[in-house]
C-alpha cells in the first residue's frame, strides 16, 4: 500500500522511550496512521506487554541506548521481524530528579559533574548512537520515504524560566538545572548536522520540540506555566500526535533540518 500524508502504508517505526508520557503517545499515533511499531525502552518485558496489544503491528524489545551492544541487537530483532526500517523516532530522554535537598543541588553552582554527565550521554550520546546503528540500517536498498525524528524541547530553544518553580511565598525549591537544556540545544545541533549528511541518501532527519506536559506538577506551577503561554494551557501527550504522523509521513517529503515547535506558543513570547 502507498503511503499518504496521514497514512503511513505499513511502514517500519522504532520509537526508543516507547514506554514514556510522551513516547507511548506516539507509539499509538504511528500505530494509528498504519504503522508498524517497534516499542523499546529499557524494560523489555513491558515493551512486549505494551507491544501485544498491536497485534502483527507491534514488537516489544528492550534496550539501552547507551550502549551499541543492545541497540545492535535491537536492529536484529527488527530486522529479523521487519526487515526494514522506515522511521526511527529518539523519544528516550532522562531529566534531572532530585531529594530533599533539591533546592541546593539543583543550583547551577551546586550542579553535580555526574548529573551532567549522566545527562549527556542519555540524551545526547543515545539520540547520536541510535542513530548510528538504527538510522545507518536505513540507508541503501529500494527507493522510499525514510525520516528520523529526534524529540528535542521548548529548552532547547529558549532559557528556562526559573520563576516557574518557584512557590507562591517566594521560596524556590528546584531549579531547571543545566544540562537538560543544553542536551536538547545540542539534540537540535545534530539533527541539522544528519540532515545535511544524509540528505543525499534520501533519509529526512527533523527534529519535534514539545512543550510542557502537564502531569501532576504543583499546582502554582501548571498556573503559571499556562499564564505564559498564548493557548492558556499545558500541553497533552496526544497534542504531539499530528506532528509525529506528519514527520513521519509524506505530508513532509520536502523538509528536513527543520525544527518542528509544538508548545502552544510558549517560545513565541
Amino acid at each position: 500500500m502507498t503511503a499518504g500524508i496521514t497514512d503511513l502504508g505499513g511502514k517500519v517505526c522504532v520509537v526508543t522511550g516507547a514506554l514514556g508520557l510522551i513516547g507511548s503517545a506516539l507509539v499509538r499515533a504511528l500505530a494509528g496512521a498504519g504503522g508498524r511499531v517497534v516499542l523499546t525502552d529499557l524494560d523489555h518485558a513491558a515493551c512486549v506487554d505494551r507491544a501485544a496489544a498491536l497485534g502483527d503491528a507491534g514488537l516489544g524489545q528492550g534496550a539501552d541506548i547507551t550502549r551499541r551492544d543492545s541497540l545492535a541487537a535491537l536492529l536484529t530483532a527488527v530486522l529479523d521481524r521487519f526487515g526494514q526500517i522506515d522511521v526511527l523516532v529518539n523519544s528516550a530522554a532522562i531529566d534531572d530528579k532530585f531529594g530533599g535537598s533539591a533546592a541546593h543541588d539543583s543550583q547551577f553552582e551546586n550542579y553535580a559533574l555526574d548529573r551532567w554527565q549522566r545527562m549527556l550521554e542519555a540524551n545526547v550520546t543515545g539520540t547520536f548512537l541510535a542513530c548510528q546503528t538504527l538510522g545507518a540500517a536505513m540507508l541503501g536498498g529500494a527507493p522510499r520515504d525514510r525520516s528520523i525524528i529526534n524529540i528535542a524541547s521548548t529548552y532547547g530553544i529558549v532559557a528556562p524560566d526559573q520563576k516557574l518553580y518557584r512557590r507562591p511565598d517566594g521560596s524556590q525549591p528546584f531549579y531547571k538545572s543545566p544540562a537538560y537544556p543544553t542536551a536538547k540545544a545540542a539534540v537540535l545541533g545534530f539533527t541539522r548536522y544528519l540532515a545535511a549528511y544524509w540528505g543525499g541518501a534520501g533519509i529526512r532527519v527533523n527534529a519535534l520540540s514539545p512543550g510542557g506536559v502537564e502531569n501532576g506538577q504543583p499546582d502554582y506551577f501548571v498556573q503559571g506555566y499556562c499564564a505564559r503561554t498564548p493557548l492558556g494551557r499545558m500541553a497533552r501527550p496526544d497534542d504531539y500526535a499530528g506532528a509525529a504522523v506528519f514527520l513521519a509521513g509524506a505530508g513532509s517529503a520536502y523538509m528536513t533540518g527543520a525544527n518542528l515547535v509544538v508548545d502552544g506558543g510558549f517560545t513565541a513570547w
